[in-house]
C-alpha cells in the first residue's frame, strides 16, 4: 500500500481523487480529509499480449490496447502541519494512518502557493523545500516516540544477552509499522552504530537511527503538485535537486480529464501525453477552453499529467515491483477456464517461483514441483528469480494428480 502524505491543501485530495475517482472531499482550506480515504488505483505497464501476439482476457486488472493497469491500494492520509508528531491538529491520528503504507507520495505545492499551515498565500511566497523537511522531521519524530517508550529496556537487553536480540526486539517494536527485520539491519549498518553496546547511544544516535530506519522502510518521492502555476519552475528545479524522485504533476488536469473520459467526452489513458476529444459539440466554450490549456500548458509541455508517472514510481521504482502473469495452459497462455493472460500480478524483485505460487494460493505454494517459463519454454525450480514481463506457469503436485 502507498499513502498520499503531505500539508493540509497542497492538492492531496484531488490527486487520490484522480487517481482512483473515489469521492474524496475537496476544498481550498485546511483539514478537509480528516479521515483518511483509501481506494484502489493503477500502475500502468506495456502488457505481454502484444509481444505473444495473443488476444487477452484480463480478470485482475485491464488491459486497454496493449497497456495493462494492475490495481493498487492507495490511502489519502488527512493533512499534516508542523508540531503533528506531538499531537498538534491531530497530528498523531494522521500519523497513524500511514502506519501500513510501504512508501508515500509526498505531494508539495510547488508553486508555493500554501503555507506551512496549508493556508493559501500568493503563489511563490512559501519555499516548498520546507515542506520536505518539515514532512520527514514529522514521521521520523513519530517513530522515534513510538520506539522510545520502550528503548531503555530495549537496550539493556541486547547487553544482557547479545547484539542479534537488538534486530528481533526492534522488528518486534516496530511490526505495527510495517518494518522489517531487514530494514533494520541495513539502518544499523548504514549509522556505523555499534549494536552491542546500544546503552552508549547519545540521544544524537538514536534520532539517526529511526531518521535513517525511516527512509529506507517508508521510502518517499515527491510529486511537485500545480505544475500550471507560473511560480512552479524555479521551485521543480530546486526540488529535483534534493535527494528524492520528483515528478511534476497537476492533479486537477488528471481529475479533469478522468471525469471527461467517464463521460465520453474524450478519449485519455492514465498516463498519456495526449487525448481525443470525442464529442466536441457537446462541450461548452469553458470546457472545451479548459481542455486545451490542460493539452497546451500541460501535456505537450511536461509530457504527462505526471499523476500517473508518480503512482508507477513509487511501486516500480520505490518499491523495486516487477509485473509477472502466471497462467496455467503454457501453449495458449491460458488459465483453466480459457482465459488468455488472465492476471498479473505486482511482486517484489528477487521474488522466486515458490513464493509465487504461495502469493497466488497457499495449497499452490505447498505442493510446488516446478515452474515453466513461457518465452524459452525453460523448466525452473523453486529458486528462480522471477524476471519482470516473465509468463510463468507452476507446476504441481496437486495439479498432476
Amino acid at each position: 500500500m502507498v499513502g498520499i502524505v503531505g500539508k493540509p491543501n497542497t492538492g492531496k485530495s484531488t490527486f487520490f481523487s484522480a487517481t482512483t475517482l473515489a469521492p474524496a472531499k475537496i476544498a481550498s482550506h485546511p483539514f478537509t480529509t480528516i479521515k483518511p480515504n483509501r481506494g484502489i488505483g493503477y500502475v500502468r505497464t506495456p502488457c505481454v499480449c502484444k509481444e505473444f501476439n495473443v488476444q487477452d482476457n484480463p480478470v485482475n486488472s485491464l488491459c486497454l490496447d496493449g497497456i495493462r493497469l494492475i490495481p493498487v491500494e492507495l490511502i489519502d492520509c488527512a493533512g499534516l502541519v508542523p508540531g503533528a508528531w506531538q499531537g498538534r491538529g491531530l497530528g498523531n491520528q494522521f500519523l497513524d494512518e500511514i502506519r501500513k503504507a510501504d512508501a508515500l507520495i509526498h505531494i508539495v505545492d510547488a508553486s508555493g502557493g500554501t503555507d506551512s499551515e496549508g493556508r493559501v498565500c500568493k503563489p511563490g511566497e512559501h519555499d516548498p523545500l520546507e515542506d520536505v523537511r518539515f514532512l520527514e522531521h514529522e514521521i521520523t519524530m513519530w517513530m522515534a516516540n513510538i520506539l522510545k517508550r520502550d528503548w531503555p529496556k530495549i537496550a539493556r537487553t541486547v547487553e544482557a544477552e547479545s547484539k542479534e536480540n537488538i534486530f528481533s526486539l526492534l522488528e518486534e517494536r516496530l511490526s505495527g509499522l510495517a518494518i522489517k527485520r531487514s530494514h533494520i539491519s541495513e539502518a544499523i549498518r548504514r549509522t556505523g552504530l555499534n549494536a552491542d553496546n546500544p546503552t552508549t547511544w547519545s540521544e544524537d544516535d538514536f534520532l539517526t537511527l529511526v531518521d535513517t530506519l525511516r527512509q529506507i522502510s517508508k521510502p518517499m518521492l515527491i510529486a511537485a503538485n500545480k505544475i500550471d502555476v507560473p511560480t512552479t519552475e524555479e521551485n521543480l528545479e530546486r526540488l529535483q535537486k534534493l535527494n528524492y524522485l520528483v515528478t511534476p504533476c497537476c492533479a486537477e488536469a488528471e481529475l479533469a480529464l478522468r471525469r471527461a473520459t467517464e463521460k465520453k467526452l474524450v478519449d485519455y489513458r492514465p498516463g498519456d501525453c495526449n487525448f481525443k476529444t470525442n464529442k466536441p459539440e457537446q462541450l461548452n466554450q469553458n470546457q472545451t477552453r479548459a481542455l486545451e490549456t490542460i493539452r497546451e500548458k500541460i501535456l505537450l509541455k511536461f509530457g504527462s499529467t505526471g499523476v500517473q508517472e508518480a503512482i508507477n514510481a513509487a511501486f516500480f521504482k520505490l518499491l523495486s515491483m516487477i509485473t509477472v502473469y502466471p497462467v496455467e495452459d503454457l501453449e495458449h497462455l491460458a488459465d483453466h477456464k480459457g482465459r488468455v493472460l488472465p492476471d498479473a500480478y505486482l511482486v517484489p524483485y528477487g521474488t522466486t517461483a515458490r513464493q509465487l505460487a504461495y502469493i497466488i494460493h497457499t495449497e499452490l505454494g505447498e505442493s510446488f514441483i516446478y515452474a515453466i517459463e513461457a518465452r524459452e519454454k525453460k523448466r525452473v525450480g523453486e529458486d528462480y528469480i522471477l524476471k519482470d514481463r516473465d509468463v510463468i506457469s507452476i507446476v504441481s503436485a496437486k495439479k498432476r494428480a
